[in-house]
């Protein structure tokens, strides 16, 4: 692993290329990894970026948010079968139909999305900034598309708004039960739990912390603790673990398992960057509509209003 490590980090000096991987990646990927974390921060850096190659450590439609910020850069997935569950819940016609239902009322899509979708949405938004983005339009009602139990926390978290879900969501958060919570809080009392608002409204109320990989991450940093119960990918855990040897993390059900997000390997990693495969294009015209998308997020994020 050690070589293979050293070839991908020759390779990137070459070719100008940066990694961008998120945390439910295989955490060895971490060691060839420019920035790692959550979809927000890695939207921030693809903008950012001097790179003349960007390989995405994700799945496709991060690749694709990528390339929607650099159109001029080349962005690479290794695996090209790394795709999002969620993010195939819904499709443009899908969408339009959705919002044919409600008519003039704007519509936020979660960056679990394709770019046909984000093409079509008034603002994107992540779990780290989804009450931020829904609080700044100022509505009394929004549509959110695809992850419904986000939406529904969202509504929730503000409690003056409307939120109108589409019936999306994340199977590996959507699957752990209140019935998961309850027999790991009593193997574990006085445990905090922290979980991802793609767990379903029941389990969200039952947690001591609700928030994004970085966040969740945040928490753990900052208390005081030495134990907690993690609801999210295997991959934070595996990273937090590492990090924070001193504390100990029990993951609330051993098959939180993104099998797409595991796709991406160190050779997958090496032999993109030296073929420069898979190359991630988007259509021009569906590329600027999606950008304006995107930019206005990460224009509330920066100052809290929108643009």
């Amino acid at each position: 692993m050690k070589e293979l490590i050293e070839k991908i980090n020759k390779l990137k000096k070459e070719k100008n290329a940066v990694v961008l991987a998120h945390c439910y990646q295989n955490a060895e990927i971490d060691e060839v990894a420019d920035f790692v974390g959550d979809s927000l921060y890695l939207s921030r850096m693809a903008a950012k970026t001097n790179a003349d190659i960007i390989l995405f450590a994700g799945v496709y439609f991060m690749a694709q948010t990528a390339k929607i910020l650099c159109p001029d850069k080349k962005v690479l997935l290794p695996n090209m079968d790394a795709g999002c569950e969620m993010a195939d819940m819904i499709n443009l016609q899908q969408l339009r139909n959705f919002k044919i239902k409600y008519p003039n009322t704007p519509v936020v899509c979660y960056i679990n999305s394709t770019a046909e979708v984000k093409s079509e949405c008034d603002i994107c938004c992540t779990s780290s900034n989804a009450v931020q983005i829904v609080e700044s339009i100022n509505a009394p009602q929004i549509l959110f598309v695809p992850d419904k139990n986000l939406g529904r926390w969202v509504e929730k978290q503000l409690g003056n708004v409307e939120v109108i879900t589409y019936d999306g969501y994340c199977p590996i958060h959507h699957n752990i039960s209140v019935e998961d919570v309850l027999n790991i809080k009593k193997e574990n009392p006085n445990v905090k739990l922290l979980a991802h608002p793609e767990c379903t409204e029941e389990v969200s109320s039952l947690a001591d912390f609700v928030g994004s990989t970085t966040g969740i991450m945040n928490f753990v940093k900052n208390s005081t603790d030495k134990k907690f119960i993690i609801a999210t990918e295997k991959g934070v855990v595996d990273r937090l673990k590492r990090d924070y040897p001193q504390k100990e993390f029990v993951l609330i059900k051993e098959n939180l398992i993104c099998e797409s997000m595991k796709l991406n390997t160190l050779q997958d990693i090496y032999t993109s960057l030296k073929n420069e495969t898979f190359e991630i294009n988007v259509n021009k015209d569906i590329s600027q509509k999606a950008l304006k998308c995107i930019e206005r997020m990460l224009d509330v994020s920066k100052t809290g209003a929108v643009k």
